[in-house]
């Protein structure tokens, strides 16, 4: 990163040996920190790193305009943050109620074919019954048939 100092004829960098006076603020929703690998550097870089800090809502302070801006830019970072939260949550709730549909059309599907498959075996079952039934009544007359034969001849001879 190179600073340039507003006016400034050169850029503070590693080479050059300017002086910048003045307020840096970062804003970020993310952790960042602020740290000099210049050797021998003097100022705010090295005298003082920083880092991200919290800040809670008790801790908001809208007394000044620079302090409202700063709540208004951390109330900002908070409502980005609870976006990204929503649509990662919303995405996954998407994923999970499209699984669900899956595996309800795949019970459906089971269950119909389950019942076709009853319905082709109640089917099958019930002309074996009717043939059964039917050969049943058939070998009774038979039977009747030939016990009237020897009736028959015995009526005969008589």
């Amino acid at each position: 990163m190179t600073l340039t100092a507003a006016g400034a004829q050169t850029a503070w960098t590693t080479a050059s040996a300017s002086w910048i006076t003045g307020q840096l603020t970062v804003d970020s929703s993310k952790s960042y920190s602020v740290s000099s690998t210049i050797a021998g550097a003097t100022g705010f870089l090295v005298a003082k790193q920083e880092g991200s800090k919290l800040q809670s809502v008790d801790k908001m302070d809208v007394s000044t305009v620079d302090a409202a801006n700063r709540t208004i830019a951390m109330a900002d970072a908070a409502i980005a943050t609870v976006d990204g939260q929503r649509a990662r949550y919303g995405a996954l709730q998407s994923r999970f109620e499209n699984a669900v549909t899956n595996l309800q059309t795949t019970s459906d599907n089971l269950t119909a074919s389950k019942s076709r498959i009853q319905d082709a075996d109640f089917a099958t079952e019930t002309a074996n019954l009717s043939r059964s039934q039917i050969l049943q009544q058939a070998g009774t007359a038979m039977v009747a048939q030939a016990n009237q034969l020897p009736q028959g001849v015995l009526a005969l001879l008589r």
